[in-house]
């Protein structure tokens, strides 16, 4: 297959945009798009380009005070009938056309036709955001190459709608553990039935009031929900354990401890199991270079309701905010798609920040 990222296309956001999304890049199948990204910035001579797997990174070394990233992974979730992309009036279909390949193009679209930004500029086009963390390309750059990471700030182009979204909420996963004694079903109240007893943790779940905290100006809503529950021996046995899967998003003011105990406070007087969490990331809006960024945009910051790659680089002492033109309310799902506009707008918005000389 040909690269479609000619000179051409690169120069126009919009039908890059289009290029990426037909582009297959499903999460561990990311080797093709990466071929294409990494020989077209080969091209540009005043980027310095490096690969590990099939996480592409480009910068410039021009001698600036500050450094910031612009980072968008490469893969999508699998398709769904949405492959490859169409357009619609102003809007492009196709799987990753909100998350994130609108985004990317906005990162390869200025690495492409901006050579002498007001800072340097390191661009990362990583692998493997969409499956667990142990494969995430960010995170083997961080163990790898973390000079790759040394900024001053980040943008990560998430979508967010053509908006700045600050920090994100930490993440947490846990099973409440719910003991009962077994029995034949025939001689039931010989036993004590742990699925039965289950009720009182979703009921604990049903009255739980989730805080709102505002941080900088963004609010962050908590949320506590039951996710899964498994139990059960044979349809003749009474249970005697039954599990609650429960995952909860946690506001960036609290460590993945301190959220873990409160989930021991919830669940007061049962056996509670971390098996997953991540941290969150405050807002990072004091850095000069965010302000700027913020300036740019011409709108007041938001917070980010979910977790993201900005919380990579906030545990290395890097501030970072999410701005992309996709709409993550369309994330993942079928019909997934992005206004033209919003690519327009948010290629503006970047290169009016990347090319005027800090204040």
């Amino acid at each position: 297959m040909a690269n479609p990222l000619s000179p051409d296309v690169l120069v126009d956001p919009v039908v890059l945009t289009r290029a990426l999304v037909d582009v297959q890049s499903v999460s561990r199948n990311e080797s093709v798009i990466a071929d294409f990204v990494a020989e077209v910035l080969r091209t540009a001579p005043y980027l310095s380009v490096d690969r590990l797997g099939n996480t592409v990174m480009a910068r410039t070394d021009l001698g600036r005070e500050q450094r910031v990233v612009l980072a968008g992974h490469l893969d999508t979730v699998p398709l769904n009938d949405n492959f490859p992309s169409t357009v619609v009036d102003d809007l492009i279909y196709g799987c990753g056309a909100s998350d994130m390949k609108s985004g990317v193009a906005l990162a390869l679209h200025l690495a492409a036709t901006l050579p002498d930004p007001a800072y340097d500029v390191t661009y990362l086009f990583y692998e493997a955001e969409e499956v667990e963390s142990q494969a995430n390309g960010l995170r083997h750059v961080a163990e790898a190459r973390p000079e790759w990471l040394t900024a001053d700030f980040a943008v990560l182009l998430e979508p967010t709608y053509g908006v700045v979204e600050a920090g994100c909420q930490g993440t947490l996963q846990a099973s409440v553990h719910i003991g009962g004694r077994r029995a034949h079903t025939a001689r039931a109240w010989r036993g004590i039935n742990a699925i039965h007893a289950a009720g009182e943790v979703l009921r604990r779940l049903d009255d739980y009031r989730p805080r709102t905290v505002t941080i900088d100006g963004c609010t962050y809503r908590e949320g506590l929900n039951a996710v899964e529950i498994s139990g059960g021996v044979a349809g003749n046995v009474v249970p005697d354990v039954c599990t609650v899967r429960v995952n909860m998003r946690f506001a960036p003011d609290r460590t993945e401890k301190q959220a873990f105990e409160h989930l021991h406070d919830v669940f007061e007087g049962y056996e509670v199991e971390l098996t997953d969490s991540a941290p969150g990331a405050m807002p990072g809006l004091d850095a000069a270079p965010a302000r700027e960024f913020v300036a740019a945009v011409g709108e007041a910051p938001a917070a980010k309701l979910g977790w993201t790659d900005v919380a990579r680089f906030a545990s290395l002492g890097i501030p970072a905010l999410n701005y992309g033109p996709g709409d993550p309310l369309l994330a993942h799902a079928p019909d997934e798609h992005v206004e033209i506009g919003k690519i327009r707008d948010g290629a503006a918005t970047l290169h009016r920040w990347l090319a005027s000389y800090p204040s």
